[in-house]
């Protein structure tokens, strides 16, 4: 999509704001030079972002980045892998995993690049 709109501007101002969006939008070219997203916003909620990055190390996880969060955790069973939170908060993530666990799984699925080292889950 983004490369479509990149190649159907008409002036430097519509490509340059597609570079904008590239640059800001968590994107990398892998070694065939194909665009890939490096990042996948699973959800943004008033100052909250749920974030999955596509070329990640494991175990599959997903990252929670809010005012005083800033952790990831583990997709399979919600373990707390990195960063800081607080007893209170890493509750009610727990609480929302509990619901969301399927999506997580879809979403991490879904934006597996071919070449990734930690592939799908499986269940």
């Amino acid at each position: 999509m983004i490369q479509r709109r990149i190649i159907r501007s008409e002036t430097l101002e519509e490509a340059t704001r597609c570079l904008c969006g590239l640059l800001a939008g968590g994107f990398d070219v892998a070694e065939d030079g194909e665009l890939y997203e490096t990042r996948v916003l699973v959800e943004r909620f008033d100052g909250l972002r749920m974030v999955i990055h596509t070329r990640e190390h494991g175990p599959p996880h997903f990252h929670v980045i809010a005012s005083g969060i800033d952790a990831s955790f583990a997709i399979h069973d919600c373990s707390h892998l990195a960063g800081s939170i607080t007893a209170k908060d890493r509750r009610i993530i727990e609480y929302w995993h509990a619901q969301a666990r399927p999506l997580l799984i879809r979403v991490w699925n879904e934006t597996r690049p071919s070449d990734c080292p930690v592939g799908p889950i499986v269940e």
